[in-house]
């Protein structure tokens, strides 16, 4: 008969060996793949992710289900928006943000982002005229008092690192705390109430400065307020036009190379607040793409759009689309080609491995045809 503790010895070679080579087999999956779009590179570690799921309440409970939905992979950004259509909502409703504030607080390593309008009657398809008039008046300080109010709303609920994106996609149409309509009086404004929100005692708030892809009304580049009040340059990206491939989508005059170029040239990070399914409906090549460009040009942080027709956890209408996210959440590596289904082993290490490897799970793959 053995001896009790070389068995035991026995034993856990025996595991650990087993576990070298299914880490051996997994870290090969996970490795580069050669030929045409399928050229990956997994995701840095540590570039917290999410998606916005739910402006209140209802976002952060989401936010657990998705979860789920990936087997046990953690959001780490919760993303929301205030609502702009009296200045009383921009001002910060307490149990809209008191929700947020719970969620963030339950982690120190979680990350929270907030969409914040310029004006108010922020979709009510203001005119020209008259944006530019009220962009003038913002410029002068008359609204210096509801962003002073949001920022000690903020911090009174424990929320005082929170990214703020102000006036987002600027360059656009869509809201009436756009740029086009004044430029000048834009970018005054801008650095009006980062200066504002930076005057309240215990914040630590960064602003991120978030156009859309293109041009769209303006070259976004005329709109930047300057270093000194921008912390972050980000994009919202969605499948669609300008450009009909995501070729034009990175080469397009102020499209995604110009974005991470400029970022550079001003020593920012970058993000994507918004990105996405869109007008060409269930794309998977899209998705493999943006996923292996936010790999090649790792953000600060990003969080995709999830509700139809964007989205990939409760859209069905994007099924191969949302295949490829799984695939990618859960392992780092690009989905299947089309046509193909994979299966996910997930190993649980225990307490005795899991030091040396962190969070990851050991994930041994199975393609095979559908």
């Amino acid at each position: 008969m053995s001896h009790p503790s070389r068995r035991l010895l026995s034993m856990c070679l025996g595991v650990l060996a087993v576990v070298v080579i299914l880490t051996g087999a997994a870290m090969a999956t996970a490795g580069p793949l050669r030929g045409g779009s399928r050229s990956w590179r997994p995701e840095p570690a540590g570039v917290p992710w999410g998606a916005f799921l739910g402006s209140g309440a209802e976002g952060v409970r989401d936010m657990t289900r998705m979860q789920q939905w990936l087997g046990g992979t953690e959001l780490r950004v919760g993303h929301t928006y205030l609502p702009g259509n009296h200045w009383t909502d921009i001002e910060g409703d307490r149990g809209l943000l008191g929700a947020w504030a719970r969620w963030r607080n339950a982690d120190p390593d979680r990350l929270f982002v907030l969409n914040v309008p310029m004006l108010d009657r922020n979709e009510a398809r203001v005119p020209d005229r008259e944006v530019a008039g009220l962009l003038e008046r913002g410029a002068q300080g008359e609204f210096d008092e509801h962003y002073r109010t949001l920022a000690a709303r903020l911090v009174e609920l424990g929320l005082p690192d929170t990214v703020i994106v102000p006036g987002w996609e600027m360059n656009g149409t869509t809201y009436t705390g756009r740029c086009a309509p004044n430029p000048e009086a834009w970018k005054a404004y801008w650095m009006g109430i980062v200066m504002v929100m930076r005057s309240v005692p215990g914040q630590r708030f960064r602003f991120d400065f978030a156009p859309s892809r293109g041009k769209d009304a303006i070259g976004w580049t005329h709109c930047y307020p300057g270093d000194d009040v921008v912390d972050i340059i980000g994009m919202d990206s969605y499948d669609q036009p300008p450009g009909n491939d995501f070729d034009e989508h990175v080469d397009q005059p102020f499209g995604l190379r110009a974005h991470v170029e400029f970022a550079e040239a001003h020593g920012k990070p970058v993000s994507y607040p918004e990105w996405g399914l869109f007008r060409n409906g269930d794309n998977p090549e899209y998705m493999r793409r943006m996923l292996k460009w936010i790999a090649d040009h790792p953000p600060e942080y990003h969080t995709i759009t999830d509700y139809c027709p964007h989205g990939v956890w409760r859209c069905g209408k994007n099924p191969q689309a949302s295949r490829v996210f799984r695939s990618v959440q859960f392992t780092g590596v690009p989905g299947p080609e089309q046509g193909a289904r994979a299966d996910c082993l997930q190993l649980d290490l225990g307490p005795w491995l899991s030091p040396f490897v962190g969070r990851r799970r050991l994930c041994v793959r199975f393609w095979q045809d559908s």
